[in-house]
């Protein structure tokens, strides 16, 4: 621990919970049915399963690697976030920003998931990496 204290050493399970509470969700959602989401969205079913394990590992791995302190862990956990959000952005939200619905987007724009692409990407960048500010 640095002389900030305990807060500030683990601030980082903020950005982690969300994340991982969000993918893991999304992921383990698909898992009940990934031919469903497939077809939903018109992608191949391989397509398909690489998204839902990359939600569900990606999840897991931003939780996992803080525990083990294993910084390859969380950089892969966030490298695998940042190109299932930037799929998400693509093919379903873009150019909307505004989270909310519209006729046009009536699964909201990109807001939310811009969020949560770049703190996948502070992961991928980071891993485990404390604040060089003591």
């Amino acid at each position: 621990m640095n002389n900030k204290g305990f807060l500030f050493d683990n601030a980082h399970f903020l950005l982690r919970f969300v994340i991982a509470s969000v993918f893991l969700f999304h992921g383990v959602g698909k898992l009940v049915d990934v031919g469903g989401f497939a077809q939903m969205m018109g992608m191949h079913i391989g397509v398909a399963w690489l998204v839902t394990l990359a939600e569900v590992l990606g999840g897991l791995g931003i939780i996992v690697g803080a525990f083990l302190r294993n910084d390859l862990v969380t950089r892969l956990a966030g490298a695998a976030i940042v190109p299932v959000m930037a799929g998400a952005i693509a093919l379903v939200h873009w150019p909307r920003w505004s989270f909310t619905p519209s006729e046009s987007h009536p699964m909201g724009g990109m807001e939310f998931q811009v969020s949560l692409l770049l703190i996948g990407l502070y992961f991928a960048i980071v891993g485990n990496a404390k604040a060089a500010t003591q």
